[in-house]
């Protein structure tokens, strides 16, 4: 059987050859083809697994590329850490990563990151979008374009989460154009979102007609003043009562106590398994925040600290995402809204430095063990394929699958999915 010449040559893709009764529209920017059209469990099951799913790992403030991805010891902007070799012959990496080393043969690295843009909530916007932020223009983040594309019928649960300290379960304005059934729902990575518990004076009976009342009344208002707000309402409700028959999907206890301990106490231990659980669940996009890594004073001891929190939990997440069978299709990306300045400030700090610094990736359709681009000798610029928020954006889709060059029919207008004066990164691309 040859390969589909678009296809990602999937179990998914495989199978579609023969008997995928959905469709793929990349063009239009939607993926329809759940597991409803497969009665046998077989092919059922390896479908579940070969689901298109994306995980970022924000480490919001900017985290430095000289304590991360592209250490420069032994120079005047290295800082007093070491660089170690990792699993990948070649490759070194800061040693406050000793973990992550060991699974760099999963994860792949772009150097030569130049976004030109070292304001906080604009160089987040840029890595978020794969475009600039622009006057009266809002472009939708990557969370809500996935779970866009990979929409489908059968799927009940919200499609975009962040896992971020304080979430409660609401939902913000993230998607732009396409609309609020993309948009994010904020958890706190420890249980349910709140308000998804019928209350005891409320029997199934009477909530059950109360619902069918409910829809027959907006079945009745729709069919003569439909429009996008009172869609948005229905959809909007309608998934509020699937959260609340499937809350345990984000209730965390529900996870052995081996797993707790081995992805540790931390905050982001915590949040990297509700990551783990969430993907396995279905949900198409996570998002896990750790900050703040804006160390304008005593960057070197911070980020002994916090990067030593990051590393271990994102590691086990990585290798369990590879044992479960998981890491093919599922794309991990640990970004920032910018790196830190090679040169260290009079209070042993770093600044804000959008001019060469690195993202990590792996999984899905990355290159596995692949770097990309290169800085000098001390880190102040890009000597080797410059790339920027939009190539990555372009990335991100196409290891997924999906066609970087397709649009969204916004109210009957052709939009680009990502900046069409960008391309992916080929070399990043398995």
């Amino acid at each position: 059987m040859k390969p589909c010449p678009y296809a990602c040559r999937s179990a998914e893709h495989s199978v579609a050859r023969r008997n995928f009764l959905g469709r793929l529209a990349l063009g239009a920017g939607s993926v329809v083809g759940g597991l409803g059209s497969f009665a046998q469990p077989a092919v059922a099951a390896a479908l579940a697994k070969d689901q298109k799913r994306m995980l970022v790992i924000n480490m919001h403030g900017g985290l430095s590329q000289l304590e991360s991805w592209d250490p420069k010891p032994g120079t005047t902007t290295g800082g007093p850490f070491r660089a170690i070799p990792t699993s990948v012959p070649g490759i070194h990496i800061s040693e406050l990563l000793p973990h992550t080393a060991k699974v760099m043969h999963h994860l792949a690295l772009a150097r030569g990151v130049n976004t030109k843009e070292d304001d906080h909530g604009k160089g987040a916007y840029k890595m978020l979008t794969g475009r600039r932020q622009l006057p009266g223009q809002t472009n939708p983040e990557i969370g809500a374009v996935i779970a866009k594309c990979f929409d489908s019928s059968d799927k009940t649960l919200p499609g975009h989460i962040r896992v971020t300290p304080g979430g409660g379960g609401g939902r913000s304005a993230d998607s732009a154009y396409l609309g609020p059934k993309y948009a994010s729902i904020a958890l706190d990575g420890a249980k349910p979102p709140q308000h998804t518990v019928k209350p005891d004076t409320l029997s199934d009976t009477s909530l059950a007609e109360q619902n069918a009342f409910r829809r027959l009344a907006d079945d009745h208002f729709l069919s003569r003043r439909r429009t996008a707000m009172t869609d948005a309402y229905v959809q909007s409700y309608e998934q509020a009562l699937e959260l609340m028959k499937q809350r345990e999907v984000f209730d965390l206890s529900k996870e052995p106590a081996k797993d707790h301990e081995r992805y540790g106490k931390s905050d982001f231990g915590r949040h990297c398994l509700m990551a783990r659980r969430l993907l396995e669940k279905g949900i198409t996009f996570a998002q896990v925040s750790h900050s703040n890594y804006d160390t304008h004073n005593e960057n070197f001891n911070f980020h002994f600290e916090q990067v030593g929190e990051f590393d271990q939990p994102f590691a086990t997440l990585v290798t369990d995402l590879y044992e479960r069978g998981m890491l093919e299709s599922t794309l991990i990306v640990v970004l920032s809204e910018f790196g830190r300045t090679p040169n260290i400030n009079l209070y042993y700090g770093r600044d804000h430095w959008s001019k060469a610094w690195s993202v990590c990736l792996g999984g899905a359709g990355i290159a596995r063990g692949a770097v990309v681009g290169k800085t000098n000798a001390t880190g102040t610029e890009v000597t080797e394929r410059e790339v920027d928020a939009g190539h990555l954006f372009h990335t991100y889709l196409r290891a997924l699958g999906l066609s970087s060059k397709g649009n969204f029919d916004v109210a009957g207008r052709q939009v680009p999915m990502a900046d069409p004066a960008m391309g992916p990164i080929k070399e990043l691309l398995a």
